[in-house]
């Protein structure tokens, strides 16, 4: 299958997900694409990001910014935004969907939750305004990101290193990441109903603080400050004060600042140069988790990092056949860690290949000027495509897909110039 045919599915799959109504709450209408209409059919933050970067690709910039403009309609006063949006589906389907919200008498179910994902928001809305000049745009969004991205300073950095902590592995947007498994007191090793115990029981714990940060980081029963969400984070600090710059907003400079101060603590605590690979961190110990998955290579996109460091990391790991020199590459996790399981599973991200992986880590070797090397994550990506479809993620080393059958990630592909 050649990329103008993936192109044309990509667009027609966008298209059977997109879900569009009114809101009698809000009084005013929404659009997003759901990442699966059967599995995922709510609207998802970093989801409505990557769908915008696909629709760029595709040129339909006007339904790009329908997605952002929904994903904004519910923003609190103080910045906040959830994780997912509910919209017009009330009743909750699983308890995840009751727990991840701050508890209320007045609704059966808030309109979002009350959780975090990563942030290409700021990169998103630069992209489209590169691609429609649409200054309107930009104006109306720009304030909403700016008070997102301070609510984020004000709310997360609980150290005061610049680093963001998140509450809940699902904040990762990598739900059971085998790294969070010494956090929570599960035995490193292959996913359970265990783990599943304990990681819920901190979601209860959440819960039952009613998402009040100050009493959670008190507690910190779950405190991590994950190496990708920081990463996207510095990205969309630099990507915001190139807005800033363009539209004559002073506070340029101060998202300049924090991006610098973000990129500074990623390299001097996340970064171990023994192993030569970025960890995830215990935020009120500054413990590394070493425990190696894909986002071991994603800062290497950072300028501070040296050339050195990210050859270092990009020879010992990416091309390295007992780790992520798989067929089908990039594995979630190394296969060579105990939690390593490359096949279907409710415990995701401990294994398969997803695209996003793909996708960010070929922008970050390019970056590098490492072509060849991204050109391989490509067309790991197309033969993915091709042998299994638009899946949610595949076997690694077979190629077999897995999960939601009809999966928007996949698309990011036409991002993959």
């Amino acid at each position: 299958m050649d990329l103008e045919a993936i192109r044309q599915q990509v667009k027609n799959l966008l298209k059977a997900n997109t879900t569009s109504g009114y809101s009698a709450f809000l009084k005013r209408r929404y659009s997003y694409i759901a990442p699966d209409v059967k599995k995922y059919p709510y609207q998802w933050f970093w989801d409505t990001c990557f769908h915008a970067f696909i629709l760029c690709e595709l040129g339909e910039y006007e339904i790009a910014k329908e997605n952002i403009y929904s994903l904004f309609a519910k923003q609190e006063e103080n910045g906040f935004v959830g994780h997912m949006l509910f919209w017009n589906k009330y009743f909750p389907r699983y308890i995840l969907e009751v727990l991840q919200v701050k508890p209320t008498l007045r609704h059966i179910r808030p309109s979002m939750t009350s959780l975090i994902q990563p942030t290409f928001v700021a990169q998103v809305v630069l992209r489209i305004y590169e691609g429609t000049k649409d200054k309107v745009f930009v104006e109306e969004l720009l304030p909403k990101i700016k008070k997102y991205m301070d609510w984020l300073a004000e709310n997360r950095d609980f150290q005061g290193d610049g680093l963001l902590s998140i509450i809940s592995p699902f904040e990762s947007g990598m739900d059971w990441k085998p790294s969070f498994d010494s956090v929570v007191g599960f035995r490193h090793g292959r996913a359970d109903k265990s783990l599943y115990r304990k990681v819920m029981w901190r979601e209860l714990k959440n819960f039952l603080y009613r998402y009040d940060l100050k009493k959670i980081a008190k507690a910190h029963y779950f405190l991590v400050k994950e190496v990708g969400l920081n990463t996207i984070y510095a990205q969309d600090l630099q990507a915001l004060e190139k807005l800033c710059t363009l539209f004559d907003d002073e506070d340029g400079k101060k998202y300049k600042d924090r991006f610098e101060k973000v990129s500074k603590s990623i390299l001097e605590k996340m970064y171990d140069p023994t192993s030569a690979a970025f960890y995830d961190l215990e935020s009120v110990t500054g413990r590394q988790l070493k425990v190696l998955t894909g986002t071991i290579f994603f800062p290497i996109v950072l300028p501070n990092v040296s050339e050195d460091i990210a050859k270092e990391i990009i020879t010992k790991h990416l091309f390295n056949p007992k780790e992520f020199a798989t067929p089908y590459p990039i594995p979630s996790t190394a296969l060579s860690e105990l939690s390593f399981y490359p096949f279907q599973s409710d415990y995701l991200w401990r294994g398969p290949t997803w695209a996003v992986f793909n996708w960010f880590i070929y922008h970050s070797l390019k970056e590098r000027g490492y072509t060849a090397e991204a050109k391989i994550l490509k067309k790991s990506l197309q033969e993915l495509i091709e042998k299994s479809g638009f899946r949610e993620y595949y076997h690694p080393m077979t190629g077999e897909g897995y999960g939601a059958k009809e999966f928007t990630w996949t698309g990011l592909i036409l991002d993959m110039t």
